[in-house]
């Protein structure tokens, strides 16, 4: 891993109460309690120290992109699967030969994109005597490069996971499309949204959609004004990241 600054504990905190702060704001444009959003701080790249920081600052929502950066930090602060007080949300992209270390560690899953996966999943899940709660990933920007399902898809996809006994299909989730100002991707986020809203679990009561995972540091006020329950912080919480 790269040689990074590392924040300090007032520093995180300080910034961890200006997003806080913000987000309380959106929550009252949008009519909505903060109590409904839940903070993950994104700690792609970061040492574990920079996570044991946040945490002595106050934040238990953590999320990571790599499978192995999530098991090395999980050893050094165990999420709730593992008898901790944090929770761990693996967000990246998985793919089906590390679905063992994501039952294993992560508390959440907000990448679930293929019926492969789910079935890889659903096995391993059984295996540990477990349910893992799981977001469905949506390309909501019609991006080539950006994983997910195509918005046509989602319902079809949603009807098919209904056979997973241990899998708990909790929301949907998505990456908007880069923008400098993220009023050019609130339509992006109201799709999601409406792809939730719209979808018949009538016979499916597995699926029960109650989350949207959307918005990351500059386009976060406006997912939480379209409905996000879950929002994905990183560089606006502890300064830009460099790559290993």
């Amino acid at each position: 891993m790269a040689e990074q600054q590392v924040l300090d504990v007032p520093a995180i905190r300080e910034r961890l109460a200006w997003i806080q702060e913000r987000i309380e704001r959106a929550c009252r444009r949008a009519g909505r309690s903060p109590d409904e959003v839940t903070l993950i701080g994104v700690t792609k790249t970061f040492p574990v120290s920079v996570v044991q920081a946040a945490y002595e600052a106050g934040l238990r929502h953590f999320g990571e992109n790599r499978v192995q950066e999530l098991v090395a930090k999980a050893a050094v602060l165990p999420g709730r699967i593992e008898g901790g007080d944090v929770t761990w949300h693996m967000i990246g992209h998985l793919q089906r030969n590390k679905a063992k270390d994501v039952v294993a560690h992560a508390d959440w899953l907000h990448s679930l994109d293929n019926l492969r996966l789910a079935e890889t999943l659903e096995r391993r899940a059984a295996m540990a005597d477990r349910v893992l709660p799981c977001f469905v990933e949506v390309n909501v920007s019609g991006e080539p490069t950006k994983f997910g399902l195509e918005p046509d898809a989602v319902h079809d996809f949603l009807d098919a996971l209904a056979p997973f006994e241990h899998l708990e299909i909790v929301g949907l989730m998505t990456l908007a499309a880069p923008a400098e100002d993220p009023e050019t991707v609130r339509p992006q986020f109201r799709l999601l949204r409406r792809l939730a809203e719209t979808y018949n679990r009538h016979n499916n009561p597995r699926v029960q959609l109650r989350y949207l995972s959307m918005g990351m540091s500059g386009d976060f006020e406006v997912a939480i004004e379209e409905g996000a329950t879950h929002v994905r912080i990183g560089s606006a919480l502890f300064g830009p990241r460099l790559e290993p």
